[in-house]
């Protein structure tokens, strides 16, 4: 993951407040006065708590990358087995955004935020004293699910302390900190990795979340609220996480257990097919469903929506491979891994606030169509690397990724709300965010099978030259053995044969990659201006 998480999560507003819950927070003689609706003790202090807790939410999006090479060594399973580590995450992650309008309206926003980061820092710390990956991988979905309400919960709290004029200000604050927040991950998590032990990447944020939610419990306590007991859709939420849970277990043991050859994997794919399509048909059948598809009748939605979730699924997997890339081919640690991959957080940070306020003037699918130009580029780029690429090119290729990240998650998220009416965009945000972590998840398990499986296909074809009838690979073999053995040569040279096929795999899938981006350029042109966004509403903004 990368700071195209954190832009992206920035771009994607809260889910706004139940009606009856506005009218109390936020009365109308406070708005024309151009106040804001609640009033901390210590504003500082209250700002300062809500976005700690968003920073440490994205930072353990990120946090992990660098580090699962050591996790998988030390916990005794393969690198692939140890991108479970992300993917339990993420499409945990994903499941619980679309509950974070019940839990908001059932709970309170406070006491929502309050639970969820205290639940957070639980869950982080189960993850730091997990003592094999089955533990790992559990308590990561739990830390999952109780990090969905977060972000949402987080913005909507955040904009209610400033006044209806000044909301800008909000958003750019949080887009700072969701955009920091990803470059100090890589870096953070390869610092504490080598220097101390993997653990502590998930038990340094027990004390984070205890001070954050301790502060907003203390000075929003007396924030108005007024909770329900909204309805709830509960076929949709079961035969969505049936559906999305058995889907993502096969892409990640279906290579482990020869796909289709194992029962397992044939009875996790009836359930998935047979609760989605449970789940499609529900939902486009309910008056209030828990993801509204309804919405994808709209133009501008359908395709923005298609084209964010397909580039962000690729910033996922090149976020999971090239962390795993240089580890595990080119030998770097975890710290060197964090300082090669941090530089795609740059130019966001410096270019974010100019795109936000100039991006209007402009077609935005112009800044789109750039944006993906430069993320083909850049994979086309790294298409050329081989194992004996310096440092300094393998971090060039993540600065240049920044532009593209810098310029494309505001505009597409512009568009896609675009024809939607202002009642619409809280659960079009949503719905769009949820596919988009959901997109993330599958692509980090589809790029690892194929990492790894076109690695197999290499190394056979690159074998083959191996033979007593090459003099080449003869002499060589002959000259290895006389100094270390006829067994260590031929592991060396089986060790070299494995480094390359990885390499061209690596290379194969970054050329995939750049195509996937120049193909989205069609379908972004095939929306249709005007993108002004629809302002106005409750105060979260949607999510």
């Amino acid at each position: 993951m990368s700071a195209a998480q954190a832009t992206a999560d920035n771009a994607a507003p809260a889910p706004a407040p139940p009606a009856d819950q506005r009218g109390h927070a936020e009365p109308a003689h406070g708005l024309h006065a151009d106040v804001p609706a609640f009033v901390p003790a210590n504003f500082g202090l209250t700002a300062f708590g809500l976005c700690l807790a968003t920073f440490m939410q994205v930072l353990d999006t990120t946090i992990a990358n660098v580090s699962l090479p050591t996790i998988a060594g030390n916990l005794g399973v393969s690198i692939s087995q140890g991108t479970w580590v992300i993917t339990s995450f993420a499409v945990s992650n994903a499941i619980a955004l679309p509950l974070t309008g019940f839990l908001s309206r059932r709970f309170g926003e406070v006491r929502l935020f309050v639970w969820a980061t205290m639940l957070f820092s639980l869950a982080s710390f189960l993850c730091g004293i997990s003592t094999n990956m089955t533990e790992l991988i559990f308590f990561r979905a739990l830390q999952g699910a109780v990090a969905g309400p977060m972000y949402p919960i987080t913005q909507t709290l955040l904009i209610s302390l400033f006044a209806p004029s000044k909301r800008g200000m909000a958003m750019a604050l949080l887009a700072m900190v969701t955009v920091v927040a990803p470059i100090a991950g890589p870096l953070l998590g390869g610092w504490i990795t080598d220097n101390y032990s993997w653990e502590w990447i998930f038990i340094i944020n027990v004390p984070i979340g205890l001070f954050a939610s301790a502060v907003i419990a203390w000075q929003m306590s007396h924030r108005k609220v007024v909770t329900e007991r909204p309805r709830m859709d509960y076929v949709g939420l079961a035969t969505l996480v049936l559906g999305v849970g058995a889907l993502q277990i096969v892409l990640d043991i279906g290579n482990d257990h020869d796909w289709f050859n194992s029962t397992q994997v044939i009875l996790l794919t009836v359930v998935s097919v047979v609760s989605l399509t449970v789940f499609l048909i529900w939902e486009l059948t309910q008056e209030d469903p828990i993801v509204d598809l309804r919405l994808f009748k709209h133009r501008n939605f359908r395709n923005g929506t298609i084209a964010l979730v397909v580039a962000f699924s690729g910033f996922f997997a090149i976020g999971l491979i090239v962390p795993l890339w240089v580890q595990r081919i080119m030998g770097y640690n975890s710290m060197w891994s964090g300082m090669a991959t941090a530089p795609i957080g740059v130019l966001p940070i410096l270019l974010t606030p100019f795109v936000g306020k100039y991006a209007t003037r402009t077609d935005l699918r112009l800044l789109a169509t750039c944006a993906f130009i430069v993320m083909s580029l850049t994979s086309f780029y790294r298409a050329t690397f081989y194992t004996e690429v310096d440092f300094f090119h393998v971090a060039m290729a993540s600065f240049m990724l920044g532009m593209g990240v810098a310029l494309f998650f505001m505009p597409m998220m512009t568009i896609l709300l675009s024809d939607l009416s202002l009642r619409e965009i809280p659960a079009g945000s949503g719905l769009s965010t949820f596919l988009r972590t959901l997109g993330g998840s599958f692509s980090a398990s589809i790029i690892s099978f194929m990492w790894d499986h076109r690695a197999i296909t290499h190394h056979a074809h690159l074998a083959e030259h191996i033979s007593v009838y090459d003099p080449v690979a003869s002499q060589t073999v002959q000259q290895l053995s006389t100094q270390m053995g006829q067994p260590g040569a031929l592991a060396l040279v089986n060790q070299l044969i494995t480094q390359q096929a990885y390499q061209l795999s690596f290379n194969e899938l970054f050329h995939a990659l750049g195509w996937v981006f120049l193909l989205l350029i069609p379908l972004i042109w095939l929306t249709k201006p005007p993108f002004t966004p629809k302002i106005g509403g409750a105060p979260g903004g949607g999510h």
